[in-house]
């Protein structure tokens, strides 16, 4: 009797030790070691499914059709030029972008032009008031006349030996005196006109008749777009790579084609705080292009003739390696095989790469998932 009470109290201690232990692991604990499981079994499987499809396929070619092939496009690949580019943003610039001063104090009397008129170099664009100076001019006309009426009278007098050289000499002297003040007072005449210093379209007349300006003070703008360039900053990583002549692809957004020119200056200092240098490209002449256009500038620094080129996309890392699948034929059947390759740059979404050739037929959709020797439809 006791040994069944014993043995029963056991029984009960056993139970309650195995409840504890059920107890002791949380739910979410047991779900993630179910799911790391459920995995690890479905990676089993897979391979162990695509095996025996291989092997079944290799035994039996006429049984290919009822292997389930996983559906992919290809690409053949073919040599092409491929350029090695940096790509930056950049400003349209024109040194004959000029704001026009006046040289002299006064009143605007008259402005001559009208924004978007086409100038030549020299042509008066507004008159400051010059009616003092036009009067000086008249008056030392007149003395000027006087005095070189008595220097010929004295030099003929002097030439025939009759009066003194003092008097010769004071008569050239007055008129040499009269002709500089004479030419200094038309100078003055000529400073008080604002004249456009370069040909091009009036971009912009800032000045009124009736204002007060004085030196220094903006009248108008000048701008000459027949000479455009494009200035841009590039890393300094590139220093050793962009040189003067360099291919340039230029575009400009608002009028939705490139532009092909070449690079023009590369500037020698790095600015300490972007860590960029300084280049610049001439642009062709256009009727759109405008001076402070931004644009998107490619430099190329490296074209490399027959190179093999992918859709950067197309390349997976696996165990730190990239690879690519190309589609083979096996018999009656295609499959995905597995190639390593290296990557020399990667250029507008695509890569140059090593280890495939001309005629290689890259997986570039249905990629995903695929694993070397399994069987594909194209």
């Amino acid at each position: 009797m006791k040994s069944n009470i014993y043995f029963r109290l056991f029984f009960v201690a056993i139970i309650a030790g195995l409840l504890a232990a059920c107890s002791a692991a949380s739910p979410e604990d047991d779900k993630q070691a179910r799911l790391e499981k459920l995995k690890k079994d479905q990676v089993a499987l897979t391979k162990e499914i695509q095996k025996l499809e291989a092997e079944i396929a290799a035994a039996n070619p006429d049984a290919a059709t009822s292997v389930r092939a996983k559906e992919v496009s290809i690409t053949a690949l073919a040599p092409r030029s491929f350029d090695h580019f940096v790509q930056t943003q950049g400003l349209i610039e024109s040194d004959n972008n000029v704001l026009v001063s006046a040289k002299t104090m006064g009143v605007v009397t008259q402005v001559y032009v009208t924004e978007g008129q086409s100038v030549s170099k020299g042509q008066v664009l507004a008159q400051i008031d010059n009616s003092v100076i036009v009067t000086n001019i008249q008056s030392m006309e007149a003395q000027l006349e006087l005095a070189k009426s008595v220097y010929e009278r004295q030099k003929n007098l002097w030439d025939q030996k009759i009066g003194t050289e003092v008097q010769f000499l004071q008569a050239k002297t007055n008129k040499e005196s009269l002709e500089k003040q004479l030419a200094s007072l038309r100078e003055q005449n000529e400073m008080a006109k604002i004249k456009a210093p370069i040909s091009g379209t009036v971009d912009e007349v800032v000045v009124k008749v009736g204002e007060n300006i004085s030196p220094g003070m903006p009248a108008a703008r000048v701008v000459n777009a027949s000479d455009l360039k494009l200035a841009a900053k590039v890393s300094e990583a590139f220093v050793t790579t962009i040189k003067k002549g360099n291919k340039v692809i230029v575009s400009i957004p608002e009028l939705k084609k490139d532009i092909e020119a070449k690079v023009t200056f590369v500037g020698k200092n790095i600015d300490p705080l972007s860590r960029t240098f300084n280049v610049e490209i001439n642009l062709p002449n256009h009727p759109d292009l405008r001076p402070n256009m931004t644009g998107t500038i490619k430099v190329v620094f490296n074209t490399e003739p027959s190179a093999i080129v992918v859709p950067v996309n197309v390349i997976q890392t696996v165990n730190n390696e990239k690879i690519v699948y190309v589609a083979e034929n096996n018999g009656k059947q295609t499959v995905a095989r597995k190639k390593i390759i290296t990557v020399d740059g990667v250029f507008n979404n695509l890569a140059q790469v090593q280890g495939l050739k001309a005629g290689d037929k890259i997986v570039t959709f249905g990629y995903q998932g695929l694993s070397d020797g399994e069987v594909i439809k194209i």
